[in-house]
């Protein structure tokens, strides 16, 4: 009889990469991706399966399958005699030829330290008889004794996240860091948490922050605990107003008071997100918690809202008439509070000697002109980010089941295409070859015969472009546009997603 080891991951402690078992390469890999800790079905996948175990593993989509297998399989065929070199060692099986693509990428990513070849091979057989043959038990009929591991769904009690102000604003990935300047500058936080995934990531956004002129620092696990308590002690004493960290190296941070709490990525999993902004909002205190979501990333923020029993208002990022608006009221609380604190006598004569000349009003309107120019001497971006498609959905529960968000009346072609799922496509071909949107949008409509109104935002690069599709559409597509030309060039087209 096959003994199951239902595992509630969640309640685990979280393991380092290190204690799994993984040779020094793979960890390499992973610390040179940035990761820093193993997802819950990494944690209770490896082990097992580095020991040549048969294992059924179940989890959400994006919390890190793809690893959870493709490491352990990594480990045990690099340890392979000289005369196995050139044998064909494992045997990856998907549903679906982009999916193939990705794995395929992956596994390269994670076994670059150990010279592995990999080659995707796919088809154009029906992914319905594919459905039709896991459906009569293929994981039942290959394993033998398997390890089941099954990642129960988080769950967050009522009423535990901290009653902070909550907002999203939808913006395409690359627009990202702009709209993290606009959010930070409407917001003037008196400190803050960016919390981003990786140390990666973290480093470049910290670096790029403060050639903006940010007071910011990194904070992740790649750094001694002397230079994280260094960190913590400037940001403390407000020598440092942005703290960019990660999830693991905040853990436990000691902070009397945090204004703002900002995930540049939207957390997979709701109890991070919980630990996340339960960073502000203390102690009675007024927080804020703002998360800058991709337009694929919506499902996450409706688990997130159902899980917490708590509504996070997806509003429109400020425009730049709001920024302008909000810099004006900033330059008037400045002057307020100057006037409030006086010792004003010595600045006094400059003004009555231009009354003389002028009116004093515009003496006063010149004086506000420079303070404002001055204190915003940096700008920030001065262009406008384009809004972020979402689908809407007609009954956004979270908390009250009852609760209807009120809208506008729509045309059912419309409504019809805002509740379709998206998918973003990367094309490799960009503006070095000439292509403009109507090259995309006419090629998708005319090749696969889909209407120009159903593609989303389309986002032009160097040399690549990504596109948004209905999701029920994607794979024809793909299909049609590999099998055709783009400016006169055969063209490589993919799902833009990895399943890492």
């Amino acid at each position: 009889m096959t003994q199951l080891n239902d595992i509630d991951a969640h309640q685990a402690e979280a393991t380092p990469f290190e204690t799994l078992g993984l040779d020094a390469p793979l960890i390499s890999a992973l610390t040179a991706l940035g990761y820093e800790e193993p997802t819950p079905i990494q944690r209770e996948a490896i082990p097992p399966l580095l020991q040549g175990r048969d294992l059924l593993g179940q989890a959400a989509t994006g919390t890190g399958k793809t690893a959870a297998f493709a490491l352990p399989l990594l480990q045990r065929i690099s340890r392979r005699t000289a005369d196995e070199t050139s044998a064909v060692r494992a045997l990856i099986l998907v549903p679906t030829r982009e999916l193939a693509m990705q794995v395929a990428e992956a596994v390269h990513r994670y076994g670059k330290g150990l010279a592995t070849r990999v080659l995707p091979v796919y088809g154009g057989q029906s992914i319905q008889q594919q459905l039709r043959a896991l459906r009569r038990g293929v994981g039942e009929k290959h394993l033998k004794n398997p390890v089941r591991v099954r990642i129960a769904r988080e769950s967050v009690t009522p009423g535990s996240a901290p009653r902070v102000r909550q907002v999203a604003y939808v913006v395409p990935r690359q627009y990202k860091l702009p709209a993290l300047g606009r959010v930070l500058d409407m917001e003037s936080p008196t400190s803050a948490i960016v919390f981003c995934r990786t140390r990666t990531e973290v480093d470049e956004l910290s670096e790029t922050l403060i050639g903006r002129g940010y007071r910011a620092e990194a904070l992740h696990g790649g750094l001694s605990q002397e230079q994280r308590d260094r960190v913590m002690q400037r940001f403390r004493d407000g020598t440092t107003e942005l703290l960019i960290a990660t999830d693991v190296a905040a853990r436990g941070l000691d902070i009397e008071h945090l204004s703002h709490v900002i995930n540049y990525d939207v957390p997979s999993a709701a109890d991070a997100y919980v630990h996340r902004i339960g960073r502000t909002g203390r102690a009675g205190r007024e927080g804020v918690a703002i998360t800058l979501a991709e337009p694929r990333e919506h499902r996450l923020l409706r688990n997130i809202e159902q899980l917490t029993k708590q509504r996070i208002a997806v509003e429109p990022l400020p425009t730049m008439i709001d920024l302008r608006t909000r810099r004006l009221e900033l330059t008037q609380a400045a002057l307020r509070e100057t006037l409030v604190r006086g010792d004003l006598e010595g600045f006094r004569v400059v003004v009555e000697t231009l009354a003389e000349e002028f009116d004093v009003v515009d003496v006063a309107t010149a004086a506000v002109k420079l303070a404002h120019e001055s204190s915003n001497a940096s700008g920030g971006d001065e262009e406008e980010i384009p809004a972020g498609n979402i689908p809407k959905e007609r009954d956004r529960k979270a908390g009250d089941r009852g609760a209807r968000e009120r809208r506008p009346r729509r045309g059912k072609r419309q409504e019809r295409r805002d509740e379709t799922d998206v998918t973003r496509l990367y094309v490799a071909l960009g503006r070095r070859a000439g292509v403009r949107p109507a090259d995309l949008v006419g090629a998708i409509a005319n090749e696969a015969g889909i209407d120009a109104r159903a593609v989303g935002s389309i986002e032009i690069a160097d040399r690549f472009s990504i596109v948004e599709v209905p999701d029920e559409a994607a794979d024809d597509i793909i299909g049609a546009l590999r099998s055709t030309t783009i400016r006169g060039r055969r063209v490589m087209v993919r799902r833009d997603r990895e399943d890492w």
